[in-house]
């Protein structure tokens, strides 16, 4: 195989390439164009190029299908991360906002209950205080501030005391009536303000709770106080008295079984009670004692005991006491009782005697008029009869004797009581 051509000469065309081919006798030449090598060589190269990108994609296919399957994979945990990570948020948020509903439910009970308590405690308060304001009178501001602050000093808090702001016509903001403070801080949640709102409530409950007790156990010491004053000015006067009414502090013991607040409650309740008890019981003790005097703001012109008879002019036993009294000034009975005398007496002139019981008398004489009837019931009070001069007198008067069991006894001891327990009858 030959290969000839002409060679170029300047400002000429180049000629086109011959190949011939001599086999034998045979000769065959072909002509080949230009552009057939141009076409042939582009064809080369870019068979050469698609069997070098053929061969790269084979061998860098499964890299890239394994970077794209990570990727694609790192991206769908991510995902996945992402959603566990809301889906976690959500649930923990759902479930807080169900503790607190629960919460909320819980401490809505306990105040709803504590309220109900308190409206019970009223209705059985209502009665009970009523009757131990009439017996023993309101607890004074200052017997009241000293149990509050004996009760701060107990617990090791600050004394008692609890307001209710008023709410203004203006005013809708919920739970004004109770809030701590005008205007939330800016960190506060509404969880915060809720548990802050029912400590404030809570809060209250116990003092008013606290305050219910405290006014109790003062009514209930002074009750035990009248009382004691009572027994202690009756048996000072040697008159008879119920040695068991009254409670001893200095004979205690038993056991320590801790209070709830019911059990408090109803043991300030039962001890109100039995104090109003002993002391109507002796009340009415008392009130069977001529201890009022029967003539109030007259003064006496002769005492009891030995004296000069007014008539005889010699020495002589006066059983009672004389007032000075106007004729036709009414006489009163000092206790309730049973008229046992009434009429003409001897040197009392008209008398009237009247049984008190206990072996306990009285008698009223030198009177201008009798008004009451034998057997006929007296209250403590009542009008027997007009004082004046009947019998063995000198001078218009009232005469006054107290007996027991028949003997005579100085009125003075009762009239002088009569003033002391005055107060508490």
């Amino acid at each position: 195989m030959n290969l000839t051509g002409q060679s170029a000469v300047f400002g000429r065309r180049k000629e086109p390439h011959t190949v011939i081919i001599a086999r034998g006798n045979e000769i065959r030449h072909f002509t080949i164009r230009p552009w057939l090598v141009a076409f042939l060589g582009s064809a080369l190269a870019a068979i050469a190029i698609g069997y070098l990108l053929a061969t790269s994609y084979l061998v860098l296919r499964d890299d890239l299908i394994g970077a794209t399957t990570a990727r694609q994979a790192r991206m769908q945990q991510a995902y996945e991360d992402r959603i566990s990570a809301l889906r976690a948020q959500v649930d923990r948020i759902t479930s807080r906002q169900l503790l607190d509903q629960k919460l909320m439910e819980t401490k809505v009970s306990e105040l709803i209950e504590r309220q109900s308590q308190l409206s019970q405690r009223h209705g059985r308060l209502g009665p009970i205080l009523e009757r131990a304001e009439n017996e023993v009178g309101t607890p004074a501001a200052a017997d009241v501030a000293a149990k509050l602050d004996e009760h701060a000093e107990l617990t090791g808090g600050e004394p008692l005391a609890y307001s209710v702001a008023s709410l203004g016509s203006g005013d809708t903001r919920p739970f004004s009536l109770w809030s701590t403070r005008s205007d939330p801080l800016p960190s506060e949640t509404a969880a915060d303000r809720a548990d802050k709102l029912f400590v404030s409530i809570n809060d209250s409950l116990k003092a008013i709770e606290s305050q219910q007790l405290i006014r109790i156990e003062t009514l209930a010491d002074n009750a035990y106080k009248n009382a004691d004053a009572i027994t202690q000015a009756l048996e000072a006067a040697g008159l008879p008295v119920d040695s068991d009414f009254g409670k001893n502090e200095s004979d205690v013991g038993g056991p320590l079984i801790p209070l709830d607040s019911s059990m408090m409650f109803d043991s300030k309740v039962k001890e109100l009670d039995e104090a109003l008890d002993t002391l109507d019981q002796l009340k009415k003790e008392a009130r069977r004692l001529p201890l009022a005097n029967p003539a109030p703001g007259h003064s006496v012109t002769s005492p009891f005991g030995v004296r000069t008879d007014p008539i005889l002019g010699t020495a002589a036993l006066h059983s009672g006491m004389d007032f000075r009294a106007p004729v036709g000034m009414a006489a009163k009975v000092t206790a309730a009782g049973i008229v046992t005398k009434a009429g003409w007496n001897g040197g009392y002139g008209r008398m009237v005697e009247v049984d008190h019981g206990n072996g306990f008398a009285t008698r009223y004489g030198h009177l201008s008029e009798i008004d009451v009837a034998v057997g006929q019931k007296l209250a403590a009070g009542d009008i027997i009869g007009k004082t004046g001069s009947s019998g063995r007198s000198t001078g218009p008067h009232l005469h006054y004797e107290v007996r027991h069991n028949g003997e005579a006894i100085d009125p003075l001891r009762f009239l002088t009581v009569g003033k002391k327990v005055e107060q508490y009858l």
